[in-house]
Order: C-alpha cells, then structure tokens, then sequence
C-alpha cells in the first residue's frame, strides 16, 4: 500500500541527525525523516543549515529535488548547481563535490543504492 501524507513535505517534521560531518566552513545541522527503504532504495526528506562540506556519492545514485533554501553544489569537475526551491539534481555513482548552503536546504531524496 503506498504511502500517503496529509501535511506538504515542507512542514513535515524532521529528525536532527546532528553536525554535519567533515563541514569546512560553518556547523551545518542535518535532520531527515526516512520515508521508505526497501534496502535497495531509499526515499525521505532531508534539511540541512548553512555551512560547507564535502559530498562523495560511492555506491548510490541520488537524485534530489529541492523545496527550500539557496546553496550551491559544486562537482568536482568545476560545473556548479544553484539550489533553490524546484531545482532537481542527479548525482550518479561515484560522483565528488561540495556543498555551499547558504540559507537551509530542504529537498526530497531517492537513494538507489548501486553496489
């Protein structure tokens, strides 16, 4: 049976998972509500406060589309995403970069885990 919800998924209430790890710039603050996982795919809601950091996509394929806020993703290969809300992003399987959040980003996520 699918899942359904009453509320936007903007004002669904996260869980704080904490300090982003590796942040270096800022504290960025991550929380997230799992939505569904079949150990093979993920779905859920993530948000995150202003910082930067790392971001490394080995073994999962993610795509992401944005609800809230202004950040930028940069690749490693330089090409940069501005983030705000509708902005839909695929990172692929090994894919390198960072983050630049600038005002708290919340976006929806599936996960397809590829190893």
């Amino acid at each position: 049976m699918p899942a359904t919800f009453s509320t936007g998924l903007g004002d669904l209430e996260l869980r704080s998972t904490g300090p982003r790890s590796g942040a270096t710039a800022g504290d960025p603050i991550e929380s997230e509500l799992e939505l569904y996982n079949d150990g093979s795919v993920e779905v859920g809601v993530w948000e995150c406060t202003p910082g930067e950091f790392p971001s490394v996509k080995d073994g999962i394929t993610e795509e992401m589309l944005f609800l809230s806020g202004d950040a930028t993703i940069v690749g490693e290969d330089g090409i940069k995403y501005e983030i705000g809300p509708g902005a839909l992003v695929l990172t692929p399987d090994g894919w390198r970069g960072r983050w630049e959040i600038r005002q708290t980003v919340r976006k929806v996520y599936t996960i397809w885990h590829t190893r």
